[in-house]
């Protein structure tokens, strides 16, 4: 839980100075794979480092502390953050998950839906009608993501939260692209946050990794048994890397929204950008529930450009700043064309029903100066109202 302190203190300073064998400010790294025992049946607390690691226990121990969760476990990437979730989940047990989610998140439960892992519904969290027919079916877990990936729809996870527990359900929250900084889905009534710590936690593009936090103490154990059991925890180097990011996070998401902010007004009044998805426009259907639940609007944004597939392909060539690749939340400013990148495994029908057309692209908003960001904006957008 939280303990007291302001967030951007536990995210600067959990851990700091702890060191009690030589004064160490900065949390020591361990990366041995085993530690020696005292004596017959008598450890110091730590056996073997898929187990537990000290590194990785202060990571989780910040994240849970940042979340207001009662403990977290350090996964080797965000996907297996999601699969430790679903460990919990029974064979007949029903998962409600958001019909617009992540490309990989679909993926991995359509996956284990067609192996008879669970039952399985997609549903448009946003339509009341919808969700309520859905939850008269007794799901054992609402997984929620808000703002949605990519086109930043955003869903009132107290709301939400509230309607499944009557219905006897868990609620999961991926809350990736907001963080702690802008969003704690626990203190909104959620049982379970995921996060891919390779995004915004870590925020410099060079760790794979997640984490689960957990509301109930109850819950934290099945879950760190699991993850040992299977091997899904994370490396120790990488969660000192993921720690460190994390000193920064209050810092580096304030400025990157900052200048999400710039970039969402510029491409709103362009011609060659047919909509703008950001929660931080008040024209956002989502402006409002944003607002009252989260910290601020991020640093991430899609838009559709009008020119369709072939203005998107005269975009993503011209722009200099801005970097074609997947993945988000470092401080670099990226570029994705979804359709053919995060949400390909998808396939063309469930991208239809989920409203991702050819023509959107996904930012994500990093630190550089807002004047380049916006130049280099013109630059593409002027290569995409290009007429063959």
């Amino acid at each position: 839980m939280m303990d007291g302190r302001d967030p951007r203190t536990i995210a600067a300073a959990n851990g700091i100075a702890s060191d009690t064998n030589f004064g160490a400010v900065t949390p020591p790294l361990y990366l041995s794979s085993t530690y020696a025992f005292t004596g017959f049946e008598a450890h110091r607390g730590y056996e073997y480092s898929r187990t537990a690691n000290p590194g990785r226990d202060l990571l989780g121990d910040t994240l849970a502390k940042l979340e207001g969760g009662a403990g977290a476990i350090i996964t080797a990437s965000g996907m297996s953050a999601v699969d430790l979730v679903l460990s919990l989940i029974g064979r007949d047990d029903l998962v409600v998950a958001p019909h617009d989610c992540y490309g990989g998140t679909y993926r991995l439960l359509c996956a284990r839906r067609d192996r008879g892992h669970f039952d399985l519904a997609f549903v448009d969290q946003s339509d009341p009608a919808a969700l309520a027919a859905t939850l008269a079916k007794k799901p054992a877990l609402v997984l929620i993501e808000t703002p949605s990936n990519p086109l930043m729809r955003v869903v009132d996870v107290r709301a939400i939260a509230r309607q499944a527990k009557e219905a006897g359900a868990r609620v999961a929250v991926d809350n990736t692209f907001l963080s702690p900084a802008l969003q704690r889905p626990i203190l909104l009534g959620a049982d379970f946050v995921i996060h891919s710590t390779t995004k915004y936690l870590n925020g410099h593009s060079d760790v794979v990794g997640g984490a689960v936090v957990a509301a109930a103490e109850a819950d934290v154990e099945p879950l760190r048994a699991w993850a040992n059991i299977t091997g899904v925890t994370g490396s120790p180097f990488d969660a000192y890397l993921t720690l460190r990011g994390v000193r920064t996070l209050f810092t580096r998401v304030e400025r990157q929204q900052a200048n999400a902010a710039a970039v969402a007004s510029f491409l709103a009044g362009h011609k060659a950008v047919a909509a703008v998805h950001y929660p931080g426009l008040e024209s956002h259907s989502g402006h409002a529930i944003a607002k009252a639940q989260q910290n601020g609007f991020g640093a991430m944004l899609s838009f559709d450009l009008a020119g369709g597939v072939e203005a998107v392909r005269r975009f993503v060539e011209a722009v200099r700043v801005f970097t074609l690749a997947e993945s988000l939340g470092g401080v670099e400013s990226l570029v994705a064309h979804p359709a053919t990148m995060t949400h390909a495994g998808m396939g063309p029908e469930a991208r239809r029903a989920a409203g991702i057309g050819d023509g959107l692209l996904r930012l994500s908003v990093g630190l550089e100066a807002e004047a380049d960001l916006i130049a280099d904006l013109k630059r593409g957008l002027a290569a995409a109202n290009e007429r063959d």
